[in-house]
């Protein structure tokens, strides 16, 4: 954790002394376990050490929409550290290990130490840059460029978070939940999927991509990386 945050503002040797003395515990979710629900009172911040998990919105009909995915390295709920409850749920996508420290300590740690708090304004400011292109997507572009937008991002932070390389990687994604993060039909998506497929742009196998043409992939999706604010980017 203290690495994530040292790489969004620099940490001296007190801050990282402190940050290595807050209370984490960890705990392991199971698919589709909540982490957080709307509505609840944050207690703790989370630091996800393995899978992944997702935030979603329910709206009045009961369809979802999911509006961002985590994965390891990732802070889940800085957001929401400062807020009386939470405006979204989160759930794990896959089995999933986070830290968790209590959203006191956390805050304590950040009023005593400016860097830190820094550092975590960064985070949620990153994240904020991710949801918003995550509403362009969904709102502006066609659903052949929202699906290639989504798999160049989700094969960069991977990339970036050392879970592999962009060309090859597992999306634990059902189709009906790939729809439900892209505005689309599970058939939709099944459709589009395999349009990429014949296009040459992608490989699939059962859950598992494989990026054919990656500069391709990236012109079809519209996807530049910018919005991710990676401190190493090859693209």
């Amino acid at each position: 954790m203290s690495a994530r945050l040292a790489a969004h503002y620099p940490q001296g040797p007190r801050e990282i002394a402190a940050l290595d003395e807050l209370d984490f515990f960890e705990r392991e979710f199971e698919p589709g376990q909540y982490l957080l629900r709307e509505g609840d009172r944050p207690k703790y911040c989370s630091f996800l050490q393995s899978g992944y998990v997702y935030r979603h919105k329910i709206v009045g009909d009961g369809g979802r929409q999911i509006v961002s995915i985590h994965l390891a390295g990732d802070f889940i709920d800085v957001q929401n550290i400062l807020l009386d409850q939470s405006d979204h749920n989160i759930q794990a996508l896959t089995i999933a290990t986070a830290l968790m420290v209590s959203v006191e300590e956390l805050i304590q740690a950040a009023t005593t130490h400016p860097s830190i708090a820094k550092a975590l304004w960064r985070e949620t400011l990153v994240e904020a840059s991710l949801m918003r292109e995550w509403i362009v997507n969904v709102g502006r572009r066609d659903a052949r460029a929202r699906t290639a937008h989504m798999l160049c991002e989700m094969a960069m932070r991977r990339e970036h978070a050392g879970l592999g390389p962009r060309e090859t990687f597992d999306l634990p994604m059902t189709q009906e939940q790939l729809g439900d993060t892209l505005g689309l039909t599970a058939v939709h998506v099944n459709r589009t999927l395999k349009a990429l497929e014949t296009g040459g742009l992608i490989k699939r196998h059962k859950r598992s991509v494989t990026v054919a043409d990656w500069r391709g992939l990236q012109q079809v999706g519209d996807f530049t990386s910018g919005y991710l604010h990676l401190e190493r980017t090859n693209t």
